[in-house]
């Protein structure tokens, strides 16, 4: 028997909202909006969209922007969660269907996913998870006391190092 997939995508009210707003999108553009979300998806300070780009797939889609900002951020979660686990298409697909996701948005999600899945995950890999040293010169005064004190303190702090080895 075979073992189910781990649940990565849970139904919530947003979710619920977004699956909706989904399954309204014009499927001749989705595939292409799911491209472009993909491709940018690794860079992590930056939008996939510019403001005036979002507003043409407002008038395109016939969303609200925050509705909008909904079907973005929830294909972006969704595409993050399929990177964070290295889902299958196929375990992908069935996650899909669970969230109630229609079998055409499914198919595009896992068609853009099987084509460009591997890339994307290799490049979250080689993504640096921590910030970039930045040297900064720092000027500090003290008083005698607050200088003496602070020697105390170092000097404490040294005593309980050395205890350790």
């Amino acid at each position: 028997m075979a073992v189910p997939a781990a649940l990565i995508l849970r139904e919530s009210p947003s979710m619920k909202k977004a699956v909706s707003l989904i399954n309204e999108i014009d499927i001749g553009r989705f595939p292409r909006l799911l491209t472009r979300i993909l491709q940018k998806l690794h860079l992590k300070a930056e939008s996939s969209f510019s403001e005036e780009e979002e507003e043409k797939l407002q008038a395109a889609f016939s969303l609200e922007k925050q509705d909008l900002h909904l079907v973005l951020e929830t294909i972006s979660f969704i595409l993050e969660q399929a990177v964070y686990h290295n889902v299958k298409p196929a375990a992908l697909q069935q996650q899909l269907e669970n969230i109630h996701l229609r079998q055409d948005k499914a198919e595009a999600f896992v068609n853009t996913w099987s084509t460009m899945g591997q890339e994307t995950v290799e490049k979250f890999r080689q993504r640096i998870l921590a910030p970039y040293k930045s040297l900064e010169k720092v000027l500090v005064e003290f008083s005698h006391k607050e200088l003496f004190d602070f020697y105390n303190k170092l000097e404490t702090i040294q005593a309980q190092l050395d205890s350790l080895t």
